[in-house]
C-alpha cells in the first residue's frame, strides 16, 4: 500500500507570514526596507489614465466638420469642466438665433478634429493605492511596483472565502465549534469586528452582520444556498474576493453544516479581542489562493513556524476534498492504489479511495485533496 504527501491548510498560532503588495500599473513607491507599516498603510500609488469621451461638436452644432476648430474655443492641453461654454455660433446675419455648446465632461482636452468634428476630453486620472494589509514591515521593495511586508502572529487559511481585504478585532460569538452563527448572536457592538461562529454562519447572520457594519464573519461551513440567496448569483468556486458586499467571509471547513476543526476553533478563541487582517479571496485551480485570517502579535523571543497543514497520506487519514465534483466533503482514506489511473482529460495520475461524510466511497486524485489537521 502506498502513502504519500500532501498540503493542507495553514493554523499557526506562530508564523512568519509574507505578503507581497504590488499595483496594477507602474508607480511610486513610497515606503523603505525596514519601514514599521499599518494595515492602511499607503505602501504605493499610480495613476489611471481617465476615460476618454467624445464630444460631438459640429454634430451637436449642426456645422461643418472643418468648422469644428475655429468654433472650438479652448486648445489641446486646456483644462475643461462640465457646464464650460466650449463652443458657440452666430445665427442669421451673425447676430440672431446662435447655438451655445456647453461641455458634458470635466478632464482636459486631448484633440481637437476637423475630419470627424469631435473633440476627445480625457477625464481625470484615477489614483490607484495599494495598502500594507498586514501589520508589520517591509522586507523588500519592488520598484515602481510595490513592496513585501513581513509580520509574525497567528494565521488561519479557510478553505472558502468571499469579499475583500478587512481589519477588525475577534470576538467568539458562540459557546463551542458545533454552534452556528445566526442573526442573534450579533451585537450592535459589533460593527468593524470579526465575528467567530461554530458549526455555520447562517443568511440570517450574513444579512445581519451587513446591517450592522460587521467587517467579517468566520465559521466552519456555509450553505451554497444562502450564498447565491445573498448574491443574487451562483457564485462558484473558480476565484473569489471581488464580491460587492460589506463584509467579509471564510469558512474553514467546506459547505454545510460543519463543526469548525478543535485546533482552529481553539486558536480563534486564544486570539480574541486582537486586531486581525481578513481576506476572503479564494482561488481553487492552478495558483491556488487561500482566503486567511491573521493576527499580528508582538515579539516573543525566537520564532517558530508553528505546524502548517499537512502530512502523510496513510490509511485512516482524514481529508477534505479541495475540487469538484466533491468540493468542500469531507472523508477518510480507505485505500492508495500504487498504480496510475486514466482521467477522462487522459491524464495519468495517482489517486486515493475514500469514505466521505455522507457515507459515499469515491476515487479522486491525490492532488484533489488536502488533509484535516487533528
Amino acid at each position: 500500500m502506498g502513502s504519500a504527501y500532501t498540503p493542507g491548510l495553514t493554523v499557526s498560532s506562530d508564523i512568519v507570514v509574507r505578503r507581497i503588495r504590488r499595483l496594477p500599473i507602474k508607480g511610486q513607491v513610497l515606503v523603505n526596507v525596514g519601514d514599521a507599516v499599518e494595515p492602511n498603510s499607503v505602501l504605493a500609488q499610480a495613476m489611471l489614465p481617465g476615460l476618454l469621451q467624445t464630444i460631438k461638436l459640429a454634430e451637436k452644432l449642426g456645422v461643418d466638420i472643418k468648422e469644428t476648430e475655429s468654433l472650438f474655443q479652448l486648445k489641446v492641453g486646456d483644462p475643461i469642466a462640465k457646464g464650460d461654454l466650449i463652443a458657440e455660433t452666430k445665427g442669421l446675419f451673425g447676430i440672431f438665433g446662435g447655438q451655445k455648446l456647453m461641455s458634458d465632461y470635466t478632464g482636459t482636452v486631448e484633440a481637437v478634429s476637423s475630419i470627424s468634428g469631435q473633440v476627445l476630453v480625457r477625464e481625470p486620472s484615477i489614483p490607484v493605492e495599494v495598502t500594507a494589509f498586514i501589520q508589520g514591515k517591509i522586507v523588500d521593495i519592488m520598484p515602481e511596483e510595490g513592496a513585501v511586508v513581513e509580520t509574525r502572529g497567528a494565521m488561519v487559511q479557510g478553505i472558502f472565502g468571499i469579499g475583500g481585504e478587512r481589519q477588525g478585532e475577534i470576538r467568539i460569538a458562540v459557546k463551542d465549534k458545533h454552534e452556528v452563527l445566526d442573526a442573534h448572536h450579533l451585537q450592535e457592538s459589533d460593527a468593524g469586528k470579526l465575528v467567530v461562529g461554530g458549526a455555520g454562519v447562517t443568511l440570517a447572520a450574513m444579512r445581519r452582520a451587513s446591517e450592522l457594519g460587521v467587517h467579517g464573519l468566520i465559521g466552519g461551513g456555509v450553505r451554497d444556498s444562502d450564498l447565491i440567496e445573498l448574491l443574487g448569483y451562483d457564485i462558484g468556486v473558480a476565484i473569489t474576493g471581488q464580491e460587492q458586499i460589506s463584509f467579509t467571509l471564510v469558512v474553514t471547513e467546506g459547505f454545510g453544516e460543519l463543526a469548525m476543526a478543535d485546533r482552529t476553533f481553539e486558536l480563534l478563541k486564544s486570539v480574541e479581542g486582537k486586531t486581525a487582517s481578513i481576506n476572503g479571496a479564494t482561488q481553487i485551480r492552478a495558483g491556488v489562493i487561500r482566503p486567511e485570517i491573521i493576527v499580528p502579535l508582538p515579539l516573543t523571543g525566537e520564532s517558530h513556524v508553528a505546524s502548517a497543514g499537512g502530512g502523510e497520506l496513510v490509511l485512516g487519514t482524514p481529508i477534505r476534498v479541495i475540487r469538484e465534483p466533491y468540493f468542500g466533503a469531507l472523508g477518510t482514506v480507505t485505500g492508495l492504489p500504487p498504480t496510475l489511473e486514466v482521467l477522462e482529460s487522459g491524464t495519468e495520475v495517482r489517486v486515493l479511495n475514500a469514505k466521505l461524510a455522507s457515507g459515499e466511497e469515491v476515487t479522486v486524485p491525490r492532488a484533489n485533496v488536502e488533509i484535516i489537521s487533528q
